[in-house]
């Protein structure tokens, strides 16, 4: 829950962010020491947003933030851009090993904007890294029918199992969802 000081805070970021200028960003910076960490995502998203901040915005907030500002420009992006343009920030977080920005990653821009390829090996860096499956925005409508996935999920089993470790709870789950659909 928000202190007034800080309500009374978010609503000038806010009102300044609408105001088409780069004189918000300070405010995207500083949301955590206002909000605290429990809101940071929340204000900051509701900040670009606010402001409409478009690819080349997102693009050098994401390369010049912290790791907590660029989960929010990531958790944005579904509001903020129709197109593939923000993609190479998606792409930048896969290669992290930092799970939460791989979980915010795979929201629902990327749903919709990565290749098949990329998604797969997303999925798998989610079993790798113990990012639960259920941060995979439809993964439940990509996954099915695919049988590279499957084959990929399969191979991975194998070797954990080969090697005497443990198959990731979420791979039998993805694995499942990879099945052909029954036609009626």
């Amino acid at each position: 829950m928000l202190t007034d000081t800080t309500r009374a805070w978010l609503d000038s970021a806010l009102t300044e962010a609408a105001t088409g200028t780069s004189a918000w960003e300070p405010s995207f910076v500083a949301a955590g020491r206002h909000c605290g960490p429990a809101h940071a995502d929340e204000v900051r998203t509701r900040l670009l947003r606010a402001a409409g901040a478009g690819p080349d915005t997102l693009t050098r907030l994401y390369h010049h933030g912290t790791a907590a500002e660029r989960r929010a420009v990531l958790l944005a992006l579904p509001a903020l851009v129709t197109g593939p343009e923000a993609l190479p920030l998606v792409e930048d977080a896969l290669r992290t090993h930092d799970t939460t920005l791989l979980a915010a990653a795979l929201g629902p821009y990327a749903a919709t904007h990565l290749t098949p390829h990329a998604w797969r090996h997303a999925v798998l860096k989610c079993l790798f890294t113990a990012v639960p499956v259920t941060a995979v925005a439809g993964l439940a409508e990509r996954a099915a029918g695919d049988t590279e996935l499957a084959r990929m999920l399969t191979d991975h089993a194998a070797e954990r199992t080969a090697a005497g470790r443990p198959v990731p709870a979420d791979l039998s789950r993805v694995l499942a969802l990879t099945a052909p659909a029954e036609e009626s």
